[in-house]
Formats: C-alpha cells, sequence, structure tokens
C-alpha cells in the first residue's frame, strides 16, 4: 500500500487548492532539513514526502489517477483521465502515465520563488549560514512577511469555477442504482492552438441509496481556453417526486387512505415496493389517529452500506363519515358503550 498523501499533508479528500498551499506552505517550512540540523535524515525524508504529496495532489490530472489507482497506479501504468477507448499496453510508448516525482528543492524554491530561506545552499540541504539574525523580508524568519510575500506565488493559470447540472432520479433508481450516461458539448484546442467543438458522453454511476445533493464531479471537463484550466463538471443528484412513498433520510413514508370502520375492525396493506416486489401487511391493531405502522428494513439502501435499509413508515388517513343516522348512532354507542 503506498503513502496516503493526504494524511501526508494533513487535509480531507475534498481539499481546494488553497487548503493544500497552506499546509504545503506550514509543513515544508517545518522539515526543511536547513532547520532540522539534528535530525537531517528524518527530516529529509519527510520533505521529500510532503513536496511529492503537494506535487500530485495540486495537479488535477495526478489527483484523479491517484484517487483512482493509488500510489502505486500513479507510478505504474495507469491511463490518464478521459482517456476513452485507447488500449493502455506495458512497455513506455506514449498511451503510457507515468509519474517521476521532480526533486523536493524544485518544488520548493519554485512555491517560495527562491531556494532556501535559512541561508544553507538549498541544494544539497547543508547546514548554511548567513542569515542567521532573521529573514531577508525583516520581521522573523518565519513572520507574515515571509508568508504574504509576492516572489512566493508563482504564476499558475487560473481555474474556472464549476459548472453544476442538476441530475434527477427518480426514487426507483436511487433504490436499486442505475447508469447514466449525459452528453455534455465542449470546446477543446487542437494542436494548432484553435479551438473545436467536441461531444463527449459522460457515464454517471448512481449507487444504491444515494440521496439529494450528492455531487459527482468530472475534473476539468469544461472549455478549454488559454492561460485557464478547464472547469470540473459537477452533476449534483436531485430526486424526483414518486406517486407512493416519499424519503424521510433512510426511511420511506407513505400514506393510506382508509374508512373509519377499515381502522376499528382492522385492514391489510397491499403495496409495491421500488423494486417491484409485492407487500401484503395485515394490522390487527385499531388504526387511532396518527398511528404510524413500522415495517423494518423495507426503507431505502444505506449509501455507505447498502446491505442494510432503513424503515418503510405507513401512515394513515382516516376517513370520517360526514354523518350518521339516529339508527347508526344508537347501533354504535350499543356496540361500543363501556
Amino acid at each position: 500500500m503506498g503513502a496516503d498523501y493526504y494524511k501526508v499533508l494533513q487535509v480531507d479528500r475534498n481539499a481546494k487548492d488553497d487548503d493544500l498551499k497552506k499546509a504545503y506552505r506550514k509543513l515544508a517550512m517545518k522539515w526543511h532539513p536547513d532547520k532540522n540540523p539534528n535530525n537531517k535524515k528524518e527530516a529529509e525524508a519527510k520533505f521529500k514526502q510532503i513536496s511529492e504529496a503537494y506535487e500530485v495532489l495540486s495537479d488535477p490530472q495526478k489527483r484523479a489517477i491517484y484517487d483512482q489507482y493509488g500510489e502505486e497506479g500513479l507510478k505504474g501504468q495507469v491511463p490518464p483521465p478521459g482517456a476513452g477507448g485507447t488500449s493502455f499496453s506495458g512497455g513506455d510508448g506514449p498511451n503510457v502515465f507515468r509519474f517521476n516525482p521532480r526533486s523536493a528543492d524544485d518544488i520548493f524554491s519554485e512555491f517560495f520563488g527562491f531556494s532556501s530561506p535559512f541561508g544553507g545552499p538549498f541544494g544539497g540541504m547543508g547546514g548554511g549560514g548567513g542569515m542567521r539574525g532573521g529573514s531577508r523580508f525583516g520581521g522573523g524568519m518565519f513572520g507574515d512577511d515571509f508568508f504574504g510575500s509576492p516572489a512566493m506565488h508563482s504564476q499558475r493559470p487560473l481555474k474556472a469555477a464549476p459548472i453544476e447540472n442538476r441530475l434527477p432520479c427518480s426514487l426507483e433508481d436511487l433504490y436499486k442504482g442505475t447508469t447514466k450516461k449525459m452528453k455534455i458539448s465542449r470546446e477543446i484546442a487542437d494542436a494548432s492552438g484553435k479551438m473545436m467543438p467536441v461531444e463527449e458522453i459522460l457515464t454517471i454511476d448512481v449507487k444504491r441509496g444515494w440521496k439529494k445533493g450528492t455531487k459527482i464531479t468530472f475534473p476539468e471537463k469544461g472549455n478549454e481556453a488559454p492561460n485557464i484550466i478547464p472547469a470540473d463538471i459537477v452533476f449534483v443528484i436531485d430526486e424526483k417526486p414518486h406517486d407512493v412513498f416519499t424519503r424521510e433520510g433512510n426511511d420511506l413514508v407513505m400514506t393510506q387512505k382508509i374508512s373509519l370502520v377499515e381502522a376499528l375492525t382492522g385492514y391489510t396493506v397491499h403495496l409495491t415496493t421500488l423494486d417491484g416486489r409485492s407487500l401484503t401487511i395485515p394490522i390487527n391493531s385499531i388504526i387511532h389517529p396518527g398511528y404510524e405502522e413500522v415495517v423494518p428494513r423495507e426503507g431505502m439502501p444505506i449509501p455507505k452500506d447498502p446491505s442494510k435499509r432503513g424503515n418503510l413508515r405507513i401512515k394513515f388517513n382516516i376517513k370520517f363519515p360526514t354523518r350518521l343516522t339516529s339508527e347508526q348512532k344508537a347501533g354504535i354507542k350499543r356496540l361500543l358503550a363501556p
């Protein structure tokens, strides 16, 4: 099992570019070998790992491959995302994606805009002198001036804002899981730099139990443009209304209309589940206003463990008679008298 780059940088898996920069800035300064003369070997190893993690997670293509295949896949033979039907065979042909980490020194100097803030020869990880008294930016070696220096911000292309699209799904889709194919049109640059429109099919695997608001991201599938990193395309799950069931968390809720006689004398609910099974649920209790029958494990699959399900809750709408004859009233009194 390879290194967990997210743990190395102490960020979560949804970390944005700014989070990665802050994490790298803090950890690279902490573990720079010139700052750790007493445990230089450990510092060099950590510094290299921090730099490698930052290089991968700050690059959308490398990050997508790492998320799917891990470190071994990233450094082995894995197709880059969006490669379509290209076949990926062994060897070092043009279709093989290989990630060779750059040196930690190069990444540090590119990020901060200079080689070593500690005065030592950065390339050789030397002990270094010359800046013992403080930072060349004034205020202390690790003061705000250092972190705020314009020199450290390299000119990187801006990323376009994500493009969100609703993805309406029926309760049946979310109950059973499904695959949806979405056609998108985008502009890409050809070899000469000229923009040309292309159409692409994106495949979305809707998992069992997914909820409204779940997001599926396709990195950099927006329009290409000079000096702009294409936008991510994001599909947001929406839930279509259902004729019988509503969803509350992982539970399914339905309301059954019954007469007062049925409420008092017993009722059997017949229903078809979202996966097409017929259920028969006899109710022998007296059904009073507010009564709810709970059928365990007949709700929605639970996303983290689809083998488990929420409950089905049946509510009742009791139709009372609008009027009774005097004979009916007398009969009811006689039957229900305490």
